[in-house]
């Protein structure tokens, strides 16, 4: 079972949360034991990563669209930059289980709303309505 905690987190605290349920349920005698609480931290542990992912996609998107919507910015090469980076730590903390929890639409409207009205004065270019890349996309470990 600990390969499962080195390979896929959010499983394996998903299951590790199940299994102290059932086990729960049959020990209450032990009243030492906070079982509820222990439970949801077993939760957390995944469902936590999964949120680092998701954050790190937002601001991967959010420099993207910077990069797009003020082409002509001095700072587009460190948004790009950024874009790498943020790409390359949800990558690292990403496991598949995940891939049916992630909704990239939801984290491109979020990057969308966060961008500013202007920067240094001049308004965006036009950003696409909808996510132009691909989950896999945003987790390649190329530029």
């Amino acid at each position: 079972m600990s390969d499962l905690y080195d390979t896929d987190i959010l499983i394996w605290s998903e299951r590790q949360a199940d299994l102290l349920r059932q086990h729960a349920a049959a020990a209450r005698e032990n009243d030492a034991i906070d079982w509820p609480n222990i439970i949801e931290e077993i939760e957390d542990v995944g469902r936590n990563q999964l949120h680092s992912v998701e954050s790190l996609l937002v601001q991967a998107l959010r420099h993207i669209l910077k990069a797009e919507a003020w082409p002509l910015s001095l700072d587009v090469p460190a948004w790009r930059a950024d874009a790498i980076d943020f790409r390359q730590q949800a990558a690292r903390r990403f496991t598949p289980s995940m891939r049916r929890k992630i909704d990239l639409e939801h984290l491109y409207r979020q990057a969308v709303r966060a961008l500013p009205e202007t920067i240094d004065g001049v308004p965006p270019l036009a950003v696409p309505e909808t996510c132009p890349a691909t989950l896999n996309d945003l987790l390649d470990d190329g530029p």
